[in-house]
């Protein structure tokens, strides 16, 4: 089932920022506070692609606020949603495969056999690293409408691991690059996180942009980039 984490208890401690003057008919903070989660809950259903039925949505909240019974037993829950997040996938899968066949075209890109697209944005001169070496890498991650999702780069805290430790599109292509080169991977979903997708913006069948710049082979790692 769908769940909500930290974007909630982003939501609420935004609220403090919100100003009479700016947001009408939120001049109380328990308005505002209703207000802000509203829209966590609304950005993180729309950030995954879903399409629902806001009347039918609205209801289930009225209903659940005033205590009331849900009409449908858990087995129908269940199996709604069990069909509704299959549609998510489909349509994800569709949207990706599109992305995919249009950025394949653009000057300088590159597909290996895998299905992996990368383009050299400058080359390197040192040593290849090998799948149980541990590298050194700054990297910055984004989805295709730009949705940054983890980024060394923007904690300017370069990530040492193992290359047989994360997902198979980085295997691959750290294997390809030499010390002191700077690649974008576009990664194709079964060779990052697939169909089920990972935790925050990453949803199902998602296809991954990565800058990445191979700094070093290390002797020891640390965490492997999300």
């Amino acid at each position: 089932m769908i769940r909500f984490g930290t974007g909630l208890i982003a939501a609420l401690m935004l609220v403090g920022s919100l100003q009479a003057q700016d947001a009408p008919g939120l001049e109380t903070n328990k308005k505002k506070v209703s207000y802000a989660v509203g829209r966590s809950i609304g950005q993180n259903l729309a950030q995954r692609g879903a399409d629902f039925d806001n009347t039918a949505l609205f209801q289930g909240i009225r209903d659940a606020l005033a205590g009331k019974d849900s009409p449908l037993t858990d087995e129908q829950v269940q199996t709604a949603f069990t069909a509704f997040q299959e549609e998510i996938a489909k349509a994800a899968m569709t949207k990706s495969e599109a992305y995919l066949a249009e950025n394949k075209k653009k000057e300088g890109v590159k597909t290996t056999d895998s299905g992996l697209q990368y383009k050299v944005m400058k080359q390197g001169t040192g040593a290849a690293p090998k799948a149980n070496s541990v590298v050194k890498v700054h990297y910055h991650g984004t989805l295709p409408d730009g949705t940054v999702f983890d980024s060394s780069v923007n904690r300017k805290q370069p990530a040492t691991f193992p290359v047989n430790r994360v997902i198979k599109g980085w295997t691959e292509a750290l294997q390809m690059m030499k010390v002191g080169a700077k690649w974008q991977l576009v990664i194709p979903p079964e060779l990052a996180y697939g169909k089920s997708g990972s935790q925050g913006a990453i949803g199902p069948n998602q296809v991954l942009i990565f800058d990445v710049e191979l700094l070093g082979i290390e002797e020891a790692g640390a965490a492997a980039p999300n």
